[in-house]
């Protein structure tokens, strides 16, 4: 039996919303404020549908004791990451690691990954966003 079109167009509708439902959206993040965070890398998740670097930032002189803790940095997928450079050994527990992201809007330590800099001063970017004025550039 051959599907009207009406009902193929409604399951194609469906499975599309479908899967634009499965993915998450960054509102979560304030996407207007970049922070600079540094600390030492926890864990590095290298895996989709996005990476995570799980960083731990030890009280200390000139800390903010409201950014001491354990913080989960979202990047993007390990495709987009892997075109701007960063692979599954970029860093490793222990790593001295700074980032500068979107922080969550909630309050929460956690942000969404804009870069992160290397101890000799690289900056790898998440994807292929970059600032205007970036000096770096």
């Amino acid at each position: 039996m051959m599907l009207d079109w009406r009902l193929s167009a409604a399951l194609a509708a469906l499975l599309a919303a479908g899967s634009v439902a499965a993915h998450h959206s960054f509102n979560m993040f304030a996407l207007d404020v970049d922070e600079t965070y540094s600390g030492v890398v926890e864990r590095y998740d290298w895996r989709n549908p996005h990476v995570h670097i799980i960083m731990r930032i030890d009280a200390g002189e000139g800390v903010d004791p409201g950014h001491v803790g354990r913080w989960d940095i979202e990047g993007g997928s390990t495709v987009i990451m892997g075109r701007q450079g960063w692979n599954r050994a970029t860093y490793r527990p222990g790593d001295p690691i700074t980032v500068v992201g979107h922080p969550l809007r909630n309050g929460e330590k956690g942000m969404s990954l804009f870069y992160a800099i290397k101890e000799d001063g690289t900056r790898l970017y998440h994807d292929i966003a970059r600032p205007d004025d970036d000096p770096a550039e």
